[in-house]
């Protein structure tokens, strides 16, 4: 299941050139102006019966169309730790290229991290790997995962593996998608 908050995204590094979502060949293609979407309170709307509509102990990748930490939705995010703290019951996903604005987006009591987030970083070769994950691994997280999306040469992941829960690799999937060697 997806949770998205908002939409709209903006390029921050190579990784984003072919963007399945906003890249050139997407039918969100140009739509970098962040807007809330209708499914912003998704997890905390109820039905008749004054039960949440989205069942707990369900993963939700949570702003996988969009960056979570993106500094256009900083005062929305507010709102939404508050929601992610509210349903315990559920595991959320947040995957970002912008790890560097992690403790400027953080809510006052996170302390070293919610039980039920899973904090994930994006790397697409070797340099932005070498900046983001230092970054990432200083930074108070319980749950933590690296994306190698896409996957544009090869990464020595060795020295940032420490406390990683688990990595996912991954290529384009836009017509100009550049080769993905797994090797």
């Amino acid at each position: 299941m997806n949770w998205e908050p908002w939409s709209g995204c903006h390029q921050i590094s190579d990784g984003c050139t072919n963007c399945y979502y906003y890249g050139p060949h997407a039918k969100r293609y140009g739509q970098n102006t962040i807007t809330k979407t209708d499914k912003f309170d998704w997890p905390i709307r109820m039905n008749a019966k004054g039960e949440y509509n989205i069942k707990g102990n369900k993963i939700l990748a949570t702003c996988f169309a969009t960056d979570f930490f993106l500094p256009e939705a900083d005062e929305w995010r507010k709102e939404v730790w508050q929601i992610i703290k509210q349903r315990q019951d559920i595991e959320f996903l947040i995957l970002t290229k912008r790890i560097d604005r992690f403790l400027v987006s953080l809510p006052s009591d996170w302390g070293e991290g919610y039980d039920n987030v899973n904090i994930g970083c994006t790397v697409e070769n070797q340099e932005i790997a070498d900046y983001r994950l230092p970054l990432f691994l200083s930074y108070p997280i319980k749950r933590r995962f690296i994306a190698c999306a896409p996957l544009l040469e090869a990464i020595d992941l060795i020295p940032y593996l420490e406390g990683v829960e688990h990595v996912t690799v991954g290529g384009e999937t836009a017509k100009e998608a550049r080769i993905c060697d797994y090797d």
